[in-house]
Order: structure tokens, then sequence, then C-alpha cells
């Protein structure tokens, strides 16, 4: 599953390379012995290894799990017939940027699990500029650069689109991605783009579903307009996309501006304060981000702004990830890191300004402080290397008024929580609140017959609250295992649903982040798990595209769960 975002200020840690790789006894090389049971009469022209497993945040850790190489779409539906015929689950692999247990679970036995890796050979894409409206299909491993760079060689693109591009796109719409584009102030869609999750911009799709006539699972093609796609569009792992097709529109130039001189206080104020605050920001350009790195007084504050002629300030970029600085820390913020990382939470404070320090400085040495260029060279500003951290939070729905007051309230339970914790010597967070902004997933953007948003999507909008168009993304992060951070985002998740709700908003979680949270961990609270998602999406919703409908539907198209893991018989039993 992909990430929608991570700390944009922090350092590279490396990549990782997979612990083992045996291929299964009897393929070519296969000289060394297995560690795990051999799967039997596994079809023996698709290539199968044991193959580490390592999620983003490495708090999800496998030595060697079976890992095939499917070549086609066909391969993968002779692999899930096999699964079925041999009793063995099957997991779609991208390239493991998530948080949560929706791939493989931690600490399960996975000696009956096949990851199937999509990205090496299924990763196709073709542009289709003169259809109407203009479209993309992209076999399920390509990534989101490939396809926005070709989409980009033909006039096109997109509003939305995470950080990090080099996601696999059937990994970001598995659990509704989105990016940090928002409508400024009487701004209007591009006709083919969207302000909501890239679910939203899709047109068609293929996945391997259960034929009750052959008894036997095969490709199917699903058109936007087909009611049994709507669960599908953001399907959290219960099902294999092979293939999709997206709408695009009228590719634009963006200015990306970075801002380091507004104190929080102004930034985060509340309703109808002067000054430069986010809501204000918000009303010029529309799309805002801002990293607030903790115990510092000024944010990170990033504004995109469409601009067909590039300003004189600006400087002109012909390519993604231009904040080099974000893959690279200074040895004095990298000795602060290692502090915190063992455990010592009174650096905290000092590797907050640091990193505040650390960005500052970078901006000021590449001359990335104002940028423009097409929307995929400011928009793709991560690299999969930048620090390894685990987050908690999720998305406000709710209405354009109520930006700053959504945004104020979080930031001072968060500062108040923060400071009251630091005064009894407890850090458990040491990486930054980041907030950022998205629409709905608005059936009226969507040029094709459609049956509906997708079920699942954090960001699909609440037919009985037409005004909450408005999505607010804030999460807070933390490096893995630091004393204390389950229990904080605990208490915070909680009090998120609870203030964000009835008449005022609702809140959501981000399905490939931190959430149900108990004092151990995430994913583990039974209360969130089987009443608070639920509800998330059921209430104000019509039954036909709510929580049960969903759930039913991705079990009749996989009814022997091939396209499950042990937590999805707790999240969608």
């Amino acid at each position: 599953m992909a990430g929608a975002g991570a700390a944009a200020g922090a350092v590279a840690l490396g990549g990782w390379t997979p612990a083992v790789a045996l291929p299964a006894p009897g393929s070519a090389g296969s000289s060394q012995a297995s560690t795990l049971p051999v799967p039997p009469a596994f079809p023996d022209d698709v290539p199968l290894v044991q193959q580490g497993y390592v999620n983003w945040a490495g708090d999800i850790r496998f030595d060697a799990v079976w890992t095939a190489t499917a070549r086609t779409p066909d391969d993968v539906v002779r692999i899930a017939n096999w699964a079925l015929d041999h009793g063995y689950r099957v997991r779609a692999k991208g390239t493991m940027h998530g948080w949560s247990p929706l791939t493989v679970v931690p600490g399960e036995n996975v000696e009956r699990t096949v990851l199937v890796d999509t990205m090496t050979h299924l990763n196709a894409v073709t542009v289709h500029p003169g259809a109407v409206p203009a479209t993309v299909t992209a076999a399920g491993g390509a990534s989101l650069e490939a396809i926005l760079t070709a989409l980009q060689d033909h006039g096109l693109g997109w509003a939305n689109s995470p950080a990090i591009g080099d996601l696999s796109i059937a990994g970001v719409l598995a659990i509704g991605a989105h990016g940090a584009t928002y409508p400024a102030a009487g701004e209007t869609v591009v006709p083919g783009q969207s302000f909501g999750s890239l679910s939203n911009l899709v047109t068609a799709l293929t996945a391997v579903v259960w034929d009750a006539d052959a008894a036997r699972y095969g490709l199917r093609e699903f058109t936007r307009a087909d009611p049994e796609i709507t669960a599908l569009l953001t399907h959290l792992g219960r099902s294999f996309v092979t293939s999709v097709t997206l709408q695009a529109g009228t590719n634009t130039r963006l200015r990306c501006r970075s801002i380091m001189d507004v104190p929080w206080q102004e930034l985060f104020a509340p309703p109808g304060a002067p000054g430069r605050t986010y809501e204000s920001f918000a009303e010029q350009t529309g799309r805002v981000e801002a990293i607030w790195f903790p115990f510092t007084d000024k944010p990170w504050l990033k504004t995109w702004t469409p601009t067909p002629v590039r300003p004189s300030e600006s400087r002109e970029v012909f390519g993604p990830y231009n904040y080099f600085f974000t893959d690279r820390l200074p040895e004095p913020l990298t000795d602060l890191l290692g502090q915190v990382a063992s455990g010592i939470g009174a650096a905290t404070p000092a590797f907050g300004i640091g990193q505040l320090a650390a960005v500052q400085a970078g901006l000021a040495l590449t001359d990335t402080d104002d940028l423009w260029g097409w929307s995929k060279d400011v928009l793709f500003y991560l690299r999969h290397t930048t620090m390894r951290v685990t987050a908690g939070g999720g998305v406000v729905v709710t209405a354009r008024k109520n930006i700053a007051r959504v945004i104020h309230e979080f930031t001072t339970w968060h500062n108040e929580r923060m400071t009251e914790l630091a005064a009894r010597g407890e850090y458990p967070i040491n990486g930054p609140f980041e907030v950022r902004m998205c629409g709905v997933d608005d059936p009226a953007e969507v040029l094709v017959d459609s049956a509906g948003p997708p079920n699942l999507s954090p960001v699909r909008p609440r037919p009985d609250r037409p005004e909450w168009d408005t999505c607010i993304w804030m999460n807070v992060v933390t490096l893995p295992g630091t004393p204390g951070a389950s229990a904080y985002f605990r208490d915070m998740e909680r009090w998120m649903a609870r203030n964000y709700s009835g008449d005022y908003a609702t809140f959501r979680s981000e399905w490939s982040k931190g959430w149900a949270f108990t004092g151990d961990g995430g994913y583990r609270d039974p209360e969130w798990l089987t009443e608070t998602l639920p509800a998330a999406y059921t209430t104000g919703i019509p039954a036909a595209g709510g929580w049960t409908a969903a759930t039913e539907s991705l079990d009749a198209h996989d009814p022997h769960r091939i396209f499950a893991n042990s937590f999805h018989d707790r999240l969608l039993p």
C-alpha cells in the first residue's frame, strides 16, 4: 500500500535490500536451502523466490516471504487459482511505502502467503490524448512518476498527487491517496482533473475477481458506470487491480514558494484573525502545506499557485525532487537524531530546532524557496529515502468556512499537550505536525457516466452535508519506537473523532498511516475497528454506497478471501 506523504524536512536513512532472495527448489539458481515450506505445485514458469519484506516505517519486517513476479495479468489469475486450490493467500506488492498492515501483518505466519511483485513487469503506461475525456491506461505496477511523465509529454496532468512519485498506481488507489491541491477562492477545476483523491479520476479498471459460473478467478473490466466499481476504487487491499484507466486534463505550470517567517500562532490563528493565516493563504492559492517542527516557532509553509508565465523571482525546474537537502542532514543533526532514536527524549527540542534550521539552510543553499515548472516537477518533492517515521492523524471533512477553526483547534490541543508532557520530561513526538488540504471526491468532476464516489475513500462526500466540500489532512509524525508515541496517538485520534463531529465535521482515518491506536500500538483498538471506522462510512451515506455495501461487494468478488490477510479478517470480516 502507498503512503501519501511524510516528514518533508528530514533525513535519508537509506533504502533497504531484501534480507534474502532464494529461488524455489527446482528453479534456476536454487542451490541454497529454502527457509519456508515450498509452495506445492506452484506454476513452474512464474518466477518465485523468498524475499525480504520491510514496510516504509520499518515496523513490519519479514526476512523471507514467498514472492512471485507476475509478467502478465494472466499470471496473477493463475496464481490466484493456484492459491485457491492449495489454501494460500495472495498479496499485491508495490513499493511497500506505507504504515498500515494492509499487505502483511507484523508477527503473522506468512508460510501460506505469496506476495506478487507488480512493478517489475506490470508497469505499462499508454496515454489516450484524443479520447473524450483524455485518459491514461496504466498497469497496476506503474509508478505515479511514470504516469505523470507520460501525461506531461502529451500536455496533460492531474491537479492532485502524493509527494512521492515512485508509488505504484494500484497501491495509491487502494488507499485513496491524495495530494495538497485545494481550490483557491473562486477557482474551478480544470476539466479532466479532480481536487479529490486519485480514485476519483478512475474511468475504468480491470481486477482479478471470482467468476461464479466458472468457479474460478478471472479478469474482469469494470467501467465507472458499473455499480460494482465503487468498492474497488478504494479497496484497502481486498482486491487485485491489474490495470486502471484514469482521466486527465490540460497540464498547468505551478509556482511553489516556501515561506519561513510566519509564527505558528499567526499561521494557525482562530477564525477571523488578521495577518498571514493558513486560511488566508488557502483563499489566495488553495494549495497550501505547513510543516511545523516540534518546539519551533515558525513552520515551513509551502504554497503552489497556477502561474502560466515564470515570475522573474522564480527559478525554473525541469524535473521533480528539488529539495535535495531533505535526503541528507548535517552531522550535528544526525548526532541529535541518534540521541532521540536511542531514547534520549530531552534531545527532542534541539532536534526539532535543528530540523527547521536544516530546511532554512537547505532552501538558501539550493535556491529552492521559489520554484516554477510543470505541475509534476513541483508536486513531487519527496524521495522514498526520506526519514522513516510513524504517523497518526487523519482527515477532517467539513465546510470551507471552518478551515481556520479546524486547524486552530488541533494545533492548540497539540501544543498544550506537548508542553504538558515536556514539563514532565516526556517527549513522545519528535517529528512535525503537517497540514494540507484537498477537496472531496466530487461526482461532478468525473467526466464519464459514474455509479458514484469510492465507497471507502477518506474524502468521499457526505450527501446529507453538501456544504462539506473541504478535506483537511492533519498528521503528527515521530520516529518509530519513541516511548509514549502510541499513547499520544491514541489520545489524539480519540480527541479528533470527538471534536470534529456532529453538524460541524466528520473525522476519518488515513488508510496508509496509523490509526486505531491503543497504548501498545496502532490497528489494535477494537472499538475503532468495529464501530468508529464503519460509522465514518455509514452516517449520512446511502446504504448502497456505505461501509456494509463495500464489504459485501468485496466479498462477492473474492468470496474465498484469497486477497486478504488476518487484519482484513478483523477490519472487513
